[in-house]
């Protein structure tokens, strides 16, 4: 079986993070993404805040030892809350439940929160699997669809 795990993001990840991040298919799944995914100052400087901050638990994610993207925590309006990005070569793999339940062993805080598109039914199933439960849903503009669109709230007790 394929080996998955979770390190601190390096500086060699970050030009195949800001790839993955750029990929169309990617980006309309996620939804809620910034207004320009092709901009790499704008990623740059987002990533140095993100790794700089010590509220945020920001790992890689690896597979057989190869980077495949990023999970992380953060606390947001007083809830913490998480987030992960596969690149998409990897969907359907079972790595971003592997790399959840490895954030969720190393991230004792709860609850946690999650959101995701209402129509990503990719994120919806690995956060359920995982053990979140919806708790309702929202409306908001979502970058990547140039439109406002349902999201998905879960929690984790």
């Amino acid at each position: 079986m394929a080996e998955v795990a979770l390190r601190p993001v390096e500086d060699a990840d970050l030009d195949a993070l800001f790839e993955q991040m750029r990929d169309p298919e990617s980006v309309r799944m996620a939804a809620f993404t910034t207004k320009d995914p092709d901009d790499r100052a704008a990623f740059d400087a987002h990533m140095a805040k993100l790794r700089a901050a010590p509220d945020i638990t920001l790992r890689a994610v690896t597979h057989d030892g190869h980077f495949v993207g990023t999970i992380s925590s953060f606390v947001m309006d007083g809830d913490t809350e998480l987030t992960y990005w596969i690149d998409r070569a990897a969907w359907g793999q079972g790595i971003a439940s592997r790399a959840l339940a490895l954030l969720l062993e190393e991230v004792a805080v709860r609850p946690l929160h999650a959101r995701a598109a209402s129509d990503n039914l990719g994120s919806l199933g690995v956060l359920r699997k995982a053990g979140f439960a919806v708790v309702g849903t929202d409306v908001g503009y979502a970058n990547a669809r140039g439109a406002e669109i349902e999201e998905t709230i879960l929690r984790l007790d």
